[in-house]
């Protein structure tokens, strides 16, 4: 069994704990956070953009602390899954891996591509697992879509869009803040950043275009340029406000005998799926493959569990990989800026 240990209770705090609910072979036996009522169970004022809302919790005999210094030391703790915000992340991260545990960071990794860096070298040192719970290749939709061009079932990927659009993030508090949450390019278009390198590998330059506001870039369309030969590569996403249309993803993945295409949106508190994952085969065939039921985040955390106890990495909770997403989104935020091409 392994012993997780919960640092922030914010909203992806509360979402990890739920999920882990329906993990196999883990279990939460501590969590930590500044705030009494939370450590009482009482999450009520907790929110997000999809998901259950906040909820009084019973946390039964689970360790509670202030301090994430004092859970890092708990001989009850295997894995320290970090969800603060992510300008803490590298700090908690190398300690907890210096004490002699396994880290699960949430993404993104870091802010600053030094910080990811430095976190992965500590894990080699510690000779213990740096995970990052980038968890799109978990989702139903976006693992076929992996597992599709990874087997070459429909031959060689040519290309595609990505889209992540939400509404202004009223519950995240210095959300538009590149020094303590990122901006949405580091905090939400990392996802697709994350997505593209996974399937892709890293191309050799970008070009961004977007909206900067009070210094911070809030919504980009980018290009992601790779070699001659290589595939044609697109993405849009950021913030506008669009209180009605609290979130929506969606891709379009080209490859020689098939096209994939996928929806989908949350509109005024509801989760229509304007378009659930389609193929549309080369002899002229739409199809819509039956897909695992699995949560996208009990299957990441499941996995994270696995490679705990298996004592092994994970090819898509790769800490390098997440520093590659990382350093993606950063040259589109400089592209955006320079309004030029930008050398990854």
């Amino acid at each position: 069994m392994v012993r997780v240990g919960i640092v922030g209770i914010g909203f992806m705090g509360m979402i990890h704990y739920l999920a882990y609910q329906k993990v196999r072979g883990a279990k939460v036996t501590a969590i930590c956070s500044r705030d009494e009522r939370k450590l009482s169970g009482d999450w009520r004022g907790i929110k997000g953009n999809f998901g259950p809302p906040g909820a009084k919790m019973d946390l039964g005999p689970i360790a509670r602390y202030a301090d994430w210094r004092e859970l890092i030391r708990d001989p009850q703790v295997d894995l320290v899954d970090v969800c603060l915000p992510p300008a803490l992340h590298a700090e908690v991260a190398v300690a907890a891996l210096k004490a002699g545990k396994h880290v699960l960071v949430e993404k993104p990794i870091a802010l600053e591509t030094v910080e990811a860096q430095r976190m992965v070298r500590a894990a080699r040192e510690a000779e213990r697992l740096l995970l990052i719970a980038q968890v799109l290749p978990f989702n139903p939709e976006y693992a076929f879509a992996y597992d599709a061009v990874t087997s070459g079932r429909y031959g060689k990927l040519l290309g595609g869009h990505f889209k992540r659009v939400i509404s202004d993030a009223t519950w995240i508090k210095d959300v538009y803040d590149p020094k303590t949450v990122g901006g949405p390019v580091v905090d939400l278009h990392i996802h697709d950043a994350h997505f593209i390198r996974l399937l892709c590998g890293m191309p050799k330059s970008v070009f961004s275009t977007g909206r900067v506001e009070e210094g911070t870039v809030r919504f980009v369309n980018s290009q992601f340029l790779f070699d001659d030969g290589g595939p044609s590569v697109t993405a849009s996403s950021g913030v506008i406000n669009q209180q009605g249309r609290s979130y929506t993803h969606a891709f379009e993945i080209y490859l020689e005998r098939a096209t994939l295409l996928f929806d989908f949106a949350v509109l005024d508190g509801e989760a229509p799926l304007h378009a659930p994952l389609t193929v549309l085969t080369r002899d002229g065939k739409v199809k819509q493959p039956k897909l695992s039921a699995a949560d996208g985040f009990v299957a990441e955390l499941s996995e994270a569990a696995r490679c705990v106890k298996a004592g092994r990495a994970s090819p898509l909770l790769s800490g390098e990989l997440a520093c590659d997403a990382l350093k993606l989104c950063h040259k589109q935020i400089d592209s955006v800026k320079s309004g030029r091409i930008v050398k990854v």
